[in-house]
Formats: C-alpha cells, structure tokens, sequence
C-alpha cells in the first residue's frame, strides 16, 4: 500500500529533477510504510521497528531516499548528522557532564529533546572504541523513543571489518539489528558518476602549476590545530593550502578533519601519491577527509603529478569504493608543465 509519507518523498525527488529505477521505487514505498506506521502507530499492528537500516554499493540512491523520506516526515524536531560529526558532539558533550553520574544517559536526554528523528549517513566504524559509545549511546536514545534511520556500504555485521575486534563488536551490530529493519539496496549504477555535478577539481599535472593558481594565496607557513601544528603552503580566510604529507602522514583524528572543514570552505592538497604505497592508516585519513569534505560541502582541490585512475589503482581499504566514486565526481583537470 503507498503511504502518504511515501508519495510526499517521491514528490520531493521528482521535484529535483530525478527518477528512481524500480529498486529504488520499491525501498522508498517500503521505508515510507515503515515510517508512517512508526509515527502513527496501530493498537491492531504490531508495533513498527524503532529504526531502518539502509544498506548497499556506493551511489545507489540510499542518501536520496533517506533525505527525502526525513523532508517529508511530519516531525518539527529531526537531524541529519554524519557519524563523525555525531562522535564529536557526544564526546563534546560527554565532558560537559565530567564527574556527573552516568553522562551518557544525560547526553542521550539532551539529544532526544532536542529531535525526536535522527538521520545518520554513511555511517561505519573503524575504531572500536567509537563502535562502543555508539553501541551505548543507540540504547538509551531508542529507550527514549527516538527514530533511528542509517544509511551505510556495510551490513550491520561488516561495519567493523577489522578481526581482532569482532567480539568486542558484535554486541552493538546486535542492538542495530535488534531494534532496525535492515534493508538492503540492490546492486546497480553508481548514479554519483553520473551526476555531472563536481564538488572540487581533480589537478593532475606539476605542482608548480598549482602554485601559479594560488599565487595570491597568503604564504602561511603553520597552522595550530589541537594539540598538532599543521605545516602550510599558504592559507587565508577561505583557503586552506597543504600537502598530502602534513595532512595524512602524521596521526590527525576525524575531528580534526571536521574543524578544518568548518573553518575553510575550500581545501586545497597537493602531493598526492599513487594511493597504493600508502599505509592503511594514511589511507583511512584520505578516506575521513573526504568523507567529511563530501559531507559538509567543502570544495575540495586535490594535485598529483599522476592522473586519477593511477592514484586509485590497487587500493585494498574497504572503504575505498565510496572514496572513488566521492573523487570521480572532481572535475578533472590536467595542468600543463611550465618551466618551474
């Protein structure tokens, strides 16, 4: 049966201009349904699940489903957050109530009167720790009959792909699917790809030319950020300049990567190996960055002297394929050599 949720969120989409294929068509009558008997709920039905968990390949829609399902839903009080932005904010938060009994029970009280329907995209895990809070902190906010929706690459039980961490994980992938409908995306085209819509430039060619280019650019030369001291090319008030080394080769957090991204609406990197050579962690910084860029719409510059498909070639990081349909949507340019 389509539900009026489910006919409002399709309204919003064609309004966009866009067109969902069947696989599509079927998750959004599907989530709809699902929303409408959560917010409207029946004495004769059994009561709807506390959360959906939308999962599936990069590009596939399930951040244009979620977004338009949560535009559409009757709720005055609702958030989009990002997993990093969230894990900052309960840490933020978890310290204003040092010293205080159970904290998290308090963060949990703040956020749930704050909204009631919670929309977290691309969410995934890599640090145990953070699978933990988040583990702790799903809990008291569905307790306290919050709407969870999630949106990720990985089904519950993949979203802490690292061995030595299983059995300290798989109880909070329990609570997820406990307490969520998990549905999954069928396999498709990556519609990112095609949207002919870049978020930032792909420079291939000598950094030299990139020099030229931001020849105006103030040369400052440090940048405190915490506890690190960021080395510069150049940076302004809306300019961020540095290389690949300084931004990935030493032990910056995915908090960091949100404060430059909420101080700087344009980043610029230059020096960008073939990614491959590269550590897992130096590639999981790369992968943070761009996560966090793509989501807080920071334009983003990025130069390699070799062209894309060379830097993406051989990356094993299970996140990577989000990361390579992030990077295919920069307009690529390839800088011409000048004498340097």
């Amino acid at each position: 049966m389509t539900s009026e949720l489910h006919a409002q969120a399709a309204r919003l989409i064609e309004a966009r201009g866009l067109q969902l294929d069947a696989a599509q068509q079927r998750l959004l009558e599907t989530l709809g349904g699902w929303l409408q008997a959560r917010l409207q709920p029946s004495r004769w039905r059994r009561r709807a699940a506390a959360g959906v968990y939308l999962w599936g390949g990069v590009g596939r829609g399930k951040s244009l489903l979620l977004d338009a399902l949560l535009q559409a839903a009757p709720c005055t009080a609702k958030r989009r957050v990002h997993v990093h932005a969230l894990l900052q904010e309960v840490q933020q938060r978890l310290l204003a109530h040092a010293g205080l009994a159970d904290p998290l029970a308090r963060v949990a009280d703040e956020l749930a009167a704050e909204a009631r329907l919670f929309y977290l995209d691309e969410f995934h895990v890599h640090d145990i720790g953070d699978a933990i809070l988040l583990g702790r902190l799903l809990q008291p906010l569905i307790e306290r009959d919050c709407i969870l929706l999630f949106s990720s690459n990985y089904a519950p039980a993949e979203l802490c792909p690292n061995p030595l961490y299983h059995s300290r994980f798989k109880p909070f992938a329990e609570v997820l699917q406990r307490h969520c409908r998990v549905l999954q995306m069928a396999a498709g085209p990556d519609y990112r790809q095609q949207s002919g819509q870049p978020w930032g430039l792909y420079l291939h060619g000598p950094e030299c030319v990139l020099d030229e280019r931001l020849s105006e650019l103030p040369r400052v030369t440090q940048l405190a950020l915490g506890r690190q001291t960021l080395a510069l090319r150049g940076m302004d008030a809306h300019t961020l300049w540095l290389d690949f080394a300084a931004l990935c080769q030493q032990p910056l957090a995915s908090s960091d990567y949100l404060a430059l991204c909420q101080r700087f609406p344009r980043i610029v990197v230059s020096a960008l190996p073939a990614l491959a050579g590269c550590s897992l962690d130096e590639q999981q910084r790369l992968v943070n960055l761009i996560d966090i860029a793509y989501d807080h719409g920071t334009e983003l510059w990025l130069q390699s002297e070799v062209p894309l498909e060379v830097l993406c070639a051989g990356v094993g990081h299970g996140d990577f394929p989000r990361t390579r349909s992030r990077l295919a949507q920069l307009r690529a340019e390839t800088m011409e050599r000048l004498a340097c």
